[in-house]
């Protein structure tokens, strides 16, 4: 059963991201079949990599002064 999981560690070095990211992808719902246990996280051997939403392109920046305008 525990060998089809493997650990966040694992996982941040198979998809080259972080600890931290790996705990907020699993937190979010991200990743499917991540499970919980106490404050560890289980996650599937063979999920799937995420997409990554998160905005690169500089967009938000200054959106300040944009409103203003």
């Amino acid at each position: 059963m525990m060998n089809d999981f493997v650990t966040i560690k694992e996982i941040s070095e198979k998809w080259n991201l972080t600890p931290r990211r790996i705990q907020k992808m699993c937190a979010e719902g991200k990743i499917s079949g991540a499970i919980k246990f106490g404050r560890d996280w289980a996650i599937p051997a063979n999920a799937e990599k995420p997409k990554d939403a998160r905005v690169k392109s500089g967009e938000y920046r200054n959106w300040r002064k944009k409103q203003d305008e």
